[in-house]
């Protein structure tokens, strides 16, 4: 995310600094014209013979209420320079986390519109050069014939489920409604295996599900949605050699503890919980070579939560990332 200039904190320290020693003057100043009400004080009592000299003046009950009125008026100016002082910080507080937050926004923007260009860009150009092909060379062998019809499939399918993700976010953030049925997790966790593992040839998948485990009510593309994203997110950031490891079981009478994890490159501390937000990717879009559109995990919290569920993201010891996902059962 991009920085503010460094100005904007020298002006931020100046502004501080200002006040603060404007109120040092003041106090100073109160402290001058107490001395002269004294000093003005001690001799007219001394002209009116109410006091032998001036110095005695400081024993008159006359002093002590110019002391205490004194005291209060230094009390009230520390007072209001603290106040004004705490209130100068919470609003340039308040307006530097706004600010932060809109450079983050436009910079999460940016991104997303390079990586959605980039998403919709390549395989539209995939399938015009294998549509330009088939128009310029009319007679060609059918292996030849049969790879590039399964590369133009390929390129749509990655068209469709780029559109469908974007229809599904702004669906969940409105009026998603779950279309509930009885669904078999563990089968659900396989079939969403065996997708992710023709699609990443190099990735190892283990999936262990516990035996008898119990069924879950849910909307069953919404759950496919949310293994799949996972998985595919495990598979992608732990290239070259993806091993996966995602087992289901039960947590406790009337819950089921799903985790995924992987060995890839993880996810730092600070970065947990931002990973979750729409679009937000971890990098920059002109260096990462990973592609996305930054949906996957806002989907997938969005999912679990709609089904009744908690996510939770851990380390992978010795490294990569956890997912635990905990689901109500219906047994």
């Amino acid at each position: 995310m991009r920085r503010l200039p460094p100005i904007t904190f020298l002006i931020i320290g100046y502004m501080l600094l200002a006040f603060g020693w404007w109120s040092v003057l003041l106090l100073r100043k109160n402290e001058e014209a107490h001395d002269a009400r004294v000093e003005l004080f001690a001799l007219q009592m001394a002209v009116q013979r109410e006091i032998d000299k001036p110095a005695d003046f400081r024993a008159t009950e006359a002093y002590y209420d110019l002391a205490e009125s004194f005291r209060r008026q230094q009390n009230m100016i520390v007072g209001e320079s603290v106040l004004l002082v705490l209130s100068l910080a919470g609003g340039l507080f308040l307006l530097f986390r706004s600010l932060r937050k809109e450079i983050s926004a436009a910079e999460q923007q940016r991104n997303f519109l390079l990586s959605i260009t980039h998403e919709l860009k390549s395989p539209l150009a995939g399938i015009r050069l294998i549509l330009e092909t088939f128009q310029k060379r009319r007679e060609l062998k059918p292996e030849i014939q049969q790879k590039l019809s399964t590369n133009a499939l390929t390129e749509t399918d990655r068209l469709t489920a780029l559109v469908n993700d974007l229809l599904l976010s702004a669906k969940l953030e409105q009026a998603y409604q779950i279309n509930e049925e009885e669904i078999d997790l563990g089968a659900l966790i396989q079939d969403a295996a065996d997708t992710v593992a023709m699609k990443y040839k190099s990735a190892n998948i283990h999936v262990d599900i516990e035996a008898g485990v119990g069924k879950v009510r849910g909307d069953h593309l919404g759950l496919m949605s949310v293994a799949v994203n996972l998985l595919e997110n495990a598979a992608k950031y732990s290239q070259p050699d993806p091993v996966i490891h995602t087992s289901l079981q039960r947590g406790g009478a009337s819950e089921l503890i799903w985790e995924i994890s992987d060995n890839g490159m993880g996810i730092p501390d600070r970065e947990k919980r931002r990973v979750f937000t729409k679009f937000y990717r971890i990098g920059n879009e002109d260096t990462r070579t990973t592609k996305g559109t930054g949906l996957g995990l806002f989907i997938v919290k969005e999912l679990v939560e709609k089904h009744g569920g908690q996510l939770e993201l851990m380390d992978n010891k010795p490294q990569g990332t956890t997912f635990r996902i905990y689901l109500p059962t219906t047994e």
